[in-house]
């Protein structure tokens, strides 16, 4: 398996290689991924942050019978 450095080295060289515009592409790709990122952790700090709240709502004897679904 490649470590982080020699993979990133190979990623830097095929970069060098890529007409100018194509390196606009991948850099667009990369904003991409690491927004998409960063969605998903929010995502994930909202959601744990309600579940206390939640919590009351959902477990109550009232909707139990769903739990058995």
């Amino acid at each position: 398996m490649a470590t982080y450095n020699t993979l990133e080295q190979r990623i830097l060289e095929k970069i060098r290689l890529l007409p100018h515009e194509k390196v606009i592409e991948v850099e667009d790709f990369i904003d991409f991924l690491n927004q998409r990122n960063a969605d998903r952790s929010l995502t994930l700090a909202a959601t744990k942050l309600a579940e206390p709240a939640l919590e009351k709502i959902w477990d109550n004897p009232e909707d139990a019978v769903y739990d058995e679904l």
